[in-house]
C-alpha cells in the first residue's frame, strides 16, 4: 500500500471542504452587496425606529457606499481567487494538465449558480430583511478592510480624475429626490398613485428649486389704489376688486407706500363718516395712507420654500416682488405658493376666466396666454419645458423668436400652437394640440 495515499485522500477532502467554505463566503459577500445596495433606506429607517439593531447597522454602513462596496468586493475577490486556485491545484493533481480546463468549467458553474445567482436572487427579493441580517458581519469586514479600501479609493479617484470624472459627495441628496419623483411617476403609470397625489408631492418637493418670479402675479395685472384719488373712487375700486389686500401708491405705480386690507379700509371710512348716522361729506379729508400697512418687499430670486417660511414666520400672506434694481415686478401671496402644491384654489369670488384649459369643438385645447406652463402641464399631464419661459405665451415667443400675430401656427416640443388672441404685444389666447 502506498503510504502517501492516506495523505492524498485527506488533502483531497480538506481542499474540497475549503473550496466549499470559500464558495459559501463568496455567496455571502455577493448576497450582502446586493441586499445592502438594493435595500430601501426608508424601510430600514422605519425598522431601525422600531428597535432593529440590524437595520441600524445597515443604515450606518450604507452611509458610505463607496467604502462598503470596496470592502465587499475585496472580500469577494479574495475568496473567489483562492477557491479557483485550490480547485485548479486539486483537479491538476487528479487529472493532470487537463485538470486546469476542467477546474475552470466546474468553478465557473459553481460560482455562477451558488455564489452569484442564488444569493443575489434571494437578496433582491428580501433586500431589507437580508440587509439587516448581514449588516453586523459586513460591518466587521468593512472595518478590517478599511485601510486597504482607503488606498484603493485614492487610486480609483486619481484614475477617474485623469478622465475628468469627479466624485460628488452630495450627489446622493439629489438622487433621493430623483428616486422619489421616479417612484411617483412609475406608480402613476401603473395605476397605484393617483395623478393628484403625485402632483401634490412633486409640487412640495419643487418649492426649494423654484423662485417667486415664476409664479408671481405680474405688475401689469395688479389692481392698485391711488392714495391721491377721491375717497369715493378708492372705495369703488376696492369694491370692484375680487381681492382683499390691495397695494397703495402715490404719484406713480412704482411708488408703493403701503398695502391696505379691504376690511380695514371699510372700518376706517365707516368710523370717519360717523357710523350709520354720519354723512359721506366727512370723507373729503380721508387719508388712506393712515390705514395702509407697511409694504413687504421680497427679491424675485427668493425660493418658494423660503418665502413660504417667511410668510408663516411673519404671519403675513402678501408680498411685493422687486428686481435687483428695486423696481416692482409683481406680487405673491401665500395662496399662490400653496396652489403649487394642491393645485388651483378657487372660491365664489374668483373669475370664471381663471379656470384651466378648456377643449374646443375641433379637439384642440384653449389656453390663456398668461397661464403658466407648470399649470398647463399639471392640468393636462403634459411635459412642456419651462426652463426658458414661465407662461405658455412666453414659450411661444421664445421658440418663434418673434411676437406672433393672430392665426399664426407653430409646432415644437411635440405640440401644435395656434395664436387665437393678441392685445398689443401680449398673446392672450392659444389653441394647443399634441402632435
Amino acid at each position: 500500500m502506498d503510504p502517501s495515499a492516506p495523505a492524498l485522500d485527506s488533502a483531497f477532502w480538506i481542499t474540497t471542504g475549503a473550496i466549499l467554505l470559500l464558495l459559501i463566503l463568496s455567496g455571502f459577500f455577493s448576497g450582502s452587496e446586493t441586499a445592502l445596495t438594493a435595500a430601501s433606506r426608508g424601510k430600514l429607517r422605519s425598522q431601525a425606529d422600531k428597535g432593529s439593531k440590524g437595520a441600524q447597522k445597515a443604515l450606518a454602513i450604507t452611509d458610505d457606499n463607496e467604502r462598503l462596496i470596496g470592502s465587499v468586493l475585496l472580500g469577494n475577490n479574495l475568496v473567489n481567487i483562492l477557491a479557483a486556485s485550490l480547485a485548479t491545484a486539486l483537479f491538476t493533481r487528479a487529472f493532470g494538465e487537463s485538470g486546469v480546463a476542467l477546474a475552470t468549467l466546474v468553478m465557473t458553474l459553481l460560482v455562477l449558480i451558488f455564489a452569484e445567482v442564488l444569493p443575489k436572487t434571494y437578496a433582491i427579493t428580501n433586500s431589507e430583511k437580508a440587509a439587516a441580517a448581514v449588516a453586523p458581519i459586513i460591518g466587521v469586514v468593512v472595518m478590517v478592510f478599511s485601510p486597504v479600501v482607503a488606498l484603493v479609493r485614492l487610486l480609483v479617484r486619481g484614475v477617474l480624475r485623469l478622465f475628468g470624472v469627479r466624485i460628488d459627495p452630495d450627489s446622493h441628496i439629489m438622487a433621493v429626490r430623483e428616486e422619489i419623483a421616479g417612484a411617483l411617476y412609475l406608480g402613476h403609470s401603473e395605476g397605484v398613485v393617483e395623478k393628484e397625489d403625485r402632483d401634490r408631492i412633486l409640487g412640495a418637493l419643487d418649492l426649494a428649486e423654484r423662485t417667486v418670479e415664476e409664479i408671481m402675479l405680474h405688475r401689469s395685472n395688479i389692481v392698485m389704489l391711488d392714495a391721491d384719488a377721491e375717497p369715493e373712487t378708492i372705495l369703488e375700486h376696492c369694491l370692484q376688486s375680487p381681492h382683499t389686500r390691495l397695494p397703495v401708491y402715490r404719484g406713480e405705480p412704482e411708488n408703493i407706500i403701503g398695502v391696505v386690507h379691504a376690511k380695514d379700509l371699510f372700518r376706517a371710512m365707516y368710523a370717519q363718516v360717523g357710523g350709520s348716522e354720519g354723512h359721506t361729506a366727512r370723507l373729503k379729508d380721508f387719508d388712506i395712507s393712515r390705514v395702509a400697512n407697511a409694504p413687504y418687499f421680497v427679491p424675485e430670486t427668493t425660493t418658494l420654500d423660503d418665502q413660504m417660511r417667511a410668510f408663516l414666520r411673519m404671519r403675513s400672506h402678501f408680498a411685493l416682488v422687486v428686481d435687483e434694481y428695486g423696481s416692482l415686478r409683481g406680487l405673491i401671496t401665500l395662496e399662490d405658493i400653496l396652489e403649487e402644491i394642491v393645485g388651483e384654489i378657487t372660491d365664489e369670488f374668483d373669475p370664471a376666466a381663471e379656470m384651466p384649459v378648456t377643449r374646443s369643438d375641433d379637439g384642440q385645447f384653449l389656453v390663456d396666454g398668461a397661464m403658466t406652463i407648470r399649470d398647463v402641464n399639471r392640468a393636462m399631464d403634459w411635459s412642456l419645458p419651462d426652463d426658458e419661459a414661465n407662461t405658455v405665451a412666453g414659450l411661444v415667443i421664445h421658440e418663434a423668436q418673434m411676437i406672433p400675430t393672430v392665426g399664426q401656427v407653430f409646432a415644437f416640443h411635440g405640440f401644435r400652437f395656434e395664436v387665437t388672441g393678441r392685445e398689443g404685444n401680449r398673446i392672450t389666447g392659444l389653441k394647443i394640440r399634441p402632435l
